[in-house]
C-alpha cells in the first residue's frame, strides 16, 4: 500500500515526537475476506446464532462516526458533540470513530460484501470529542471526556468504548464512577507505545474500566500493546479492516490497541443482549472468567491480563458468574502509576498521520518517575550530571598523567570510554507480582488456550 496513514491508541507529544500506528485503505473487493477476527471468532456459526447485540447501545467515544458509510447506515443514532462543533455526533473528520463503529455494529452491504462487526444488530451512540490530526488541541480547548461519558450514561448507553488516551484527573474519575454507578460497562484501550516501556493508559488505568491490550491472528501480544498489572483483557488488534470516512465506500487496515478495545465493547453488547439481567460487574466477571488462556502462560499477568477475549466462551451458560457478585471486580484493582493529581486537562489526541492521512488515538498519559516528575525531565538532569562528571574526570586524567593503570589522553590513544550500565528503568515502579483475581472473587479454572487445530481464539 503506498498512503500509509496513522491511526491507535496513545500518543505522547513531546516537541516534535509523536507516537502512533500506520494504516492505508483497503482494496474494496476483499474487504469481508479480509476479516480474519470473524473466522477465528468463529461469528457465523458459534456466535451469532446466540447473539448479535440486539436492543444493546454502544457508546463510541472518539472522532465521531460517519452514519452514511454503506456498512452503518441505519446504524449510528443522533449522538452529541463535545469536539467544539456543532453536531450530532454523526460527522468525522478523522476517521477514528467510524473505525471503531464498523467492528462493532457494521451490517456490511450486498451479499457478503463490507465490513461486519461483531455485533452487529447493536447501535452505535456518537459522542465526538477533541481528537487532532496534528495533536492539536481542538476547538473549545478543553477536555470534555468527564461530560462526554455522563453524556453517554445518561442516553442509555449499556456499554461505553474509549478507543483514545486522555487524563486520569479527579473530572474524569468521578465520570467513570458515575458510569459503573449507572451500571454501565466501561471498556479502555491500553496504549500503542508498549516498545517504548509505557505503562497502561489513562483512561483505561482508572480502576474499574475493562483496559484492553491488542494480540495477533496467533494469539500472540502485538510489540506495540502498552502491558501493566491493570491490563483485563487482550483481542485482535493487528492486520484489522474497518470502515473509514472519507466516503461511503472508503476502507482501511491497521493496528492498534483501539480495535482491541472495540472488539470487547462488542463482546460486552453481545452479551448484555443475551443476558440483560446481569449486572455489568457480572458481564465484566463472564469477559474475564471466560477469557481464553494461550498455551504457556499464566495469567493473569501484565501481557495478557486474563487472557484473550471469547465471544463464544463469554455466551456460554455460567451460573456460578451469574450467581455471583453484581459489583465491578475492576474497583479494588490497584493502579500501577501514581495516581496524577490534575493529570492531563488537554483533550484527547489521535497520532499525527501522514499527508491527507486519516488519524484516531490514545494519547499516553505522562510519564511520571517516582517523584511526581516528568521522566524526560529526570532525563535531561541525568544527562547533565554525566557530562559534567565525565568533565571533572578528564581534568583529573589531564593533570595527574592518566592513573588507574590506563594511559593518559593523548598518550598511546584514548581507551574506550565506558559508560556505567543501568537496569531498564521500571516505568511503573518496581515490577509487581501476578495480581489476584480482581475483587477477591473466586478464580474459575482457565479456558484452554487453543482448539488444538492452530486457533487460539477457542
Amino acid at each position: 500500500m503506498s498512503s500509509r496513514q496513522v491511526r491507535g491508541a496513545a500518543v505522547l507529544v513531546l516537541g516534535s515526537l509523536l507516537w502512533g500506528t500506520t494504516y492505508g485503505p483497503a482494496a474494496a473487493d476483499n474487504i469481508r475476506t479480509g476479516q480474519w477476527v470473524i473466522d477465528k471468532y468463529e461469528a457465523e456459526t458459534k456466535v451469532w446464532p446466540i447473539s448479535q447485540g440486539d436492543n444493546v447501545v454502544v457508546a463510541v467515544i472518539d472522532s465521531g462516526v460517519s452514519a452514511t458509510h454503506q456498512d452503518l447506515v441505519g446504524q449510528v443514532l443522533p449522538g452529541a458533540d463535545f469536539s467544539g462543533e456543532q453536531s450530532d455526533g454523526r460527522v468525522d473528520k478523522i476517521g477514528h470513530g467510524t473505525s471503531m463503529a464498523s467492528l462493532i455494529a457494521g451490517r456490511g452491504h450486498g451479499a457478503k460484501d463490507g465490513i461486519i462487526g461483531l455485533a452487529p444488530h447493536a447501535k452505535i451512540l456518537p459522542v465526538r470529542v477533541n481528537m487532532s490530526p496534528l495533536g492539536e488541541v481542538g476547538s473549545g480547548g478543553e477536555d470534555r471526556i468527564p461530560e462526554a461519558i455522563r453524556y453517554a450514561v445518561d442516553k442509555g448507553a449499556k456499554v461505553i468504548n474509549m478507543s483514545l488516551g486522555g487524563g486520569a484527573d479527579k473530572k474524569v474519575r468521578e465520570a467513570i464512577q458515575y458510569a459503573i454507578d449507572k451500571d454501565v460497562v466501561v471498556i479502555g484501550a491500553s496504549g500503542n507505545t508498549g516498545n517504548r516501556g509505557t505503562p497502561v493508559d489513562y483512561p483505561a488505568a482508572v480502576p474499574g474500566v475493562v483496559a484492553v491490550g491488542a494480540v495477533d491472528r496467533d494469539g500472540k501480544v502485538w510489540e506495540k500493546s502498552n502491558r501493566g498489572p491493570e491490563t483485563t483483557l487482550v483481542a485482535p488488534g493487528v492486520d484489522i479492516y474497518s470502515a473509514g470516512h472519507q466516503s461511503a465506500t472508503d476502507y482501511r487496515t491497521g493496528n492498534g490497541t483501539s480495535d482491541s478495545t472495540a472488539y470487547v465493547s462488542a463482546i460486552a453488547a453481545l452479551v448484555r443482549s443475551k443476558y440483560p439481567e446481569l449486572s455489568a460487574g457480572q458481564v465484566i466477571n463472564r469477559l474475564i472468567k471466560s477469557a481464553v488462556v494461550p498455551a504457556g502462560q499464566q495469567v493473569p499477568n501484565d501481557s495478557y491480563g486474563y487472557g484473550i477475549a471469547s465471544p463464544q466462551k463469554a455466551l456460554a451458560a455460567n451460573p456460578a458468574v451469574d450467581s455471583g457478585p453484581k459489583e465491578n471486580p475492576l474497583l479494588s484493582r490497584a493502579e500501577s502509576q501514581r495516581q496524577p493529581s490534575s493529570a492531563s486537562s488537554a483533550a484527547p489526541q489521535p497520532s499525527a498521520p501522514a499527508s491527507g492521512a486519516t488519524a484516531g488515538g490514545n494519547q499516553a498519559a505522562e510519564a511520571k518517575s517516582d517523584g511526581g516528575v516528568p521522566v524526560y525531565v529526570w532525563a535531561g538532569v541525568g544527562l547533565l550530571a554525566v557530562v559534567v562528571v565525565g568533565g571533572v574526570i578528564v581534568l583529573v586524567r589531564r593533570n595527574k598523567g592518566g592513573g588507574g593503570g590506563q594511559p593518559p589522553y593523548g598518550g598511546g590513544g584514548a581507551p574506550q570510554q565506558q559508560f556505567p550500565q543501568y537496569p531498564p528503568q521500571q516505568p511503573y515502579g518496581a515490577p509487581q507480582p501476578p495480581q489476584p483475581p480482581y475483587g477477591g472473587h473466586q478464580q474459575y479454572p482457565p479456558q484452554p488456550g487453543g482448539d488444538g487445530g492452530g486457533n487460539p481464539y477457542r
